[in-house]
């Protein structure tokens, strides 16, 4: 094991140099060669000679100690170089955007973490070293995000949104959370930054009537009607419909019909129930291999072919095929289902994410009991 020892050295003028002696011998960063000696640029006066140079040497030697401690604290941790220039001189911007790259599998995920890139190398004006990150440099890039024009909107006087900034310094803090993994930074930043506070939307669901309404309404694509009344009596994501194949449908005398997947956005691997109402909108033209809803692909109309289904049907609420999802989050909890049981349905991995649904059937308790008076 190296050890780091403070050693001092007369060099004139009433001068002492303060350095470090490692031993056994260390490498260099800059120069790849072993070395014994890391000069601190630090000095003592020989026999001070007054309070002042006596409190000088006093402080100066305290630091001494610090740096030599530090030292040996690194060179424990297996950071060999009391310099770690390779370290700090580490593109983060790259580092960041690499990250980004490994999540192109999953489209909303990878979406998110583009455009976080995108105002990161916006605020740092393209150049990020390791060295760069400081709790004041991130706090400032939140700062940033809360006041910065949206790219969305053309117009400099329409900010990013809250919930945009909260969900973009996320993905910052999660880079740094993995910086401090892959030994890049010293310290964890991420746990030292305040997060953006996320603000609560209004969700749009669908009620049971509306629902009922949509079954029995004709809509322009067949396939997509089918697969959004799935999510409506599953509870399943966009994602995880189109890649269902006939092996993940399983069925038990015990358990009826389950599908057995692997959730897309957070990869848990999941065992969900099915009704049986669900399983008649797969139909039963089972293929092997082939996904189940093989023909369902995702187009910008597909929201307009929605608009014209739900006002076919009566209906004249903002839906998304997503809104389908919270349907069945909604429905479940205003029908007794405990939150619990509903969280596990929907895979998510925290309560406090299925928390807010239980917000909504509480609302809507309240306006029912207010529609009442005598």
């Amino acid at each position: 094991m190296t050890r780091v020892k403070l050693r001092y050295k007369p060099i004139g003028g009433r001068r002492i140099s303060l350095y470090l002696d490692f031993y056994p011998a260390i490498i260099n960063p800059e120069t790849k060669k072993p070395t014994r000696r890391e000069f601190l640029k630090l000095y003592l006066y020989d026999r001070a000679q007054n309070v002042v140079e006596r409190d000088h040497n006093k402080q100066t030697k305290l630091l001494a100690e610090k740096i030599c401690s530090l030292r040996a604290i690194d060179i424990g941790k297996g950071e060999f170089g009391f310099l770690e220039a390779d370290k700090n001189n580490v593109d983060f911007l790259k580092f960041y955007n690499e990250l980004c790259n490994k999540r192109k599998d999953v489209k909303n995920t990878f979406t998110t973490w583009q455009s976080s890139f995108k105002y990161f190398e916006l605020f740092c004006k393209g150049s990020c070293l390791v060295k760069d990150l400081t709790e004041k440099f991130c706090n400032d890039y939140r700062e940033f995000l809360l006041r910065t024009p949206s790219f969305k909107n053309s117009s400099t006087n329409f900010r990013l949104s809250q919930n945009a900034a909260h969900a973009y310094f996320n993905k910052f803090k999660a880079a740094l959370k993995q910086a401090y993994k892959d030994g890049l930074l010293r310290e964890n930043l991420n746990e030292k930054i305040e997060p953006i506070r996320q603000l609560e939307t209004n969700r749009q669901f669908l009620s049971l009537e509306e629902l009922q309404k949509l079954a029995n309404t004709e809509c322009d694509n067949p396939i997509l009607k089918r697969a959004a009344l799935f999510s409506a009596l599953t509870g399943l994501r966009w994602g995880d419909i189109k890649q269902l194949t006939w092996e993940h449908l399983n069925y038990s005398e015990a358990q009826g019909h389950f599908i057995r997947f692997t959730q897309k956005k957070t990869k848990g691997a999941e065992t969900l129930p099915i009704s049986e109402q669900a399983r008649g909108l797969l139909g039963d033209s089972i293929v092997h291999g082939e996904p189940i809803f093989h023909k369902l692909h995702y187009s910008a109309y597909f929201k307009v072919i929605i608009g014209k289904w739900l006002l076919s049907a009566g209906i004249s609420k903002n839906i998304t095929f997503h809104n389908f999802r919270h349907t069945f989050a909604t429905l479940q909890l205003a029908q007794g289902t405990d939150i619990y049981t509903v969280s596990k349905m929907l895979g998510h991995r925290d309560l406090k994410t299925t928390q807010i649904y239980a917000k909504i059937v509480d609302q809507k308790k309240r306006e029912a009991a207010d529609k009442i008076k005598l």
